[in-house]
């Protein structure tokens, strides 16, 4: 039997609630420990000599390890976001905006390898002076024992208990409230259509730091009366409103992989998504497009005109999910990881 890698996982993505960094985490993380713990010794956090040092965050304390030599072995870089995502994310001034982004870039800068969740962002990364050759593609993934459809009962119940008719359509959203969310469309959206039913579940991860905190709290506690914010709740109470809607609805502007739409997938919620690059690119045509608000209400119409529509897109969504499989991904990160040693 062939010597264990040791893999030292850098995160402190836990800390904050309602992110998507923290579902991908996790994620990673059951699957390893479940079915490659006879190849991996996977230790969290911990100041030790390994194989490869894989950071899943850009903490400053993490920054200090990478000085440490041939102690961490090879530096992995996870990419889940980059510089310009904050635009419409956080609260910062210029001046700390244009630190943090040069803090992002030499973080990455001092990795042996990133791996990003969306190709797109291969060429933003060069563009920052990394070299192509250090840049390598692993897209999220879910575990499907935990984002799973409910039973037509189970559906039926929960849809009750949210008191929504059979002939109720209802719209999910999911995320943190921010800017860049897309939640400006999606409350004028609510607006456009009272007689359909909306629901956004996530909350304010990051507090009075959230770009628009002010402006999004008076909505959230006085929004349109079709309109239901959850706030943070659960991952259980979410797969719940991913089964038991009518359609999963994102409208951000900008992402690199969102779990939301891999959860959503998993659970056969049909999909409509802002259409970005980026999508066309991970998921080629398997979800509804809609480029601005007038073809997104454009499209809501139809639909609610037409539920027959939706039976495609639940075709789709069971595609994405198959796509995006534990068994695939556990393979991908296995190689990718023998490789590295290798280096």
């Amino acid at each position: 039997m062939s010597k264990k890698l040791r893999i030292n996982m850098m995160s402190s993505s836990e800390k904050v609630a309602g992110q998507g960094v923290s579902g991908a985490y996790r994620e990673l993380m059951r699957l390893l420990k479940r079915d490659a713990k006879n190849e991996l010794e996977i230790t969290e956090n911990k100041m030790k000599s390994a194989d490869i040092t894989h950071y899943h965050t850009i903490d400053p304390n993490f920054f200090l390890t990478t000085l440490a030599g041939k102690k961490v072995g090879r530096k992995i870089g996870y990419v889940h976001f980059l510089p310009e995502t904050l635009d419409g994310s956080l609260k910062m001034p210029g001046i700390s905006r244009k630190i943090f982004g040069k803090y992002v870039t030499s973080f990455y800068n001092r990795m042996d390898h990133l791996v990003v969740v969306n190709p797109i962002f291969i060429e933003d990364l060069v563009s920052f002076g990394i070299s192509r050759e250090k840049i390598f593609y692993i897209p999220n993934f879910v575990n499907k024992e935990k984002w799973f459809p409910l039973s037509k009962d189970e559906k039926n119940d929960f849809r009750k208990k949210m008191g929504w008719n059979d002939s109720d359509f209802v719209i999910m959203g999911a995320g943190q409230i921010q800017k860049r969310k897309g939640i400006d469309d999606f409350v004028k959206l609510a607006k456009a259509n009272p007689d359909v039913k909306f629901i956004w579940a996530g909350g304010f991860s990051f507090d009075k730091i959230t770009d628009g905190y002010e402006k999004y709290k008076k909505i959230m506690e006085n929004p349109p009366k079709n309109l239901k914010f959850t706030g943070i709740i659960p991952q259980e109470e979410i797969r719940k409103f991913y089964s038991a809607v009518d359609l999963f609805f994102l409208p951000s502007f900008n992402e690199l992989f969102p779990m939301t739409i891999l959860e959503a997938a998993s659970c056969g919620a049909p999909i409509m998504l802002r259409d970005l690059e980026l999508y066309r690119v991970i998921l080629d045509g398997k979800y509804l497009p809609a480029k601005d608000f007038n073809e997104m209400n454009l499209r809501i119409r139809e639909i609610f005109e037409n539920r027959e529509i939706l039976d495609d897109l639940v075709k789709k969504s069971a595609e994405i999910s198959k796509e995006y499989s534990e068994e695939a991904l556990l393979k991908i990160w296995l190689d990718f990881y023998r490789e590295q040693t290798k280096k």
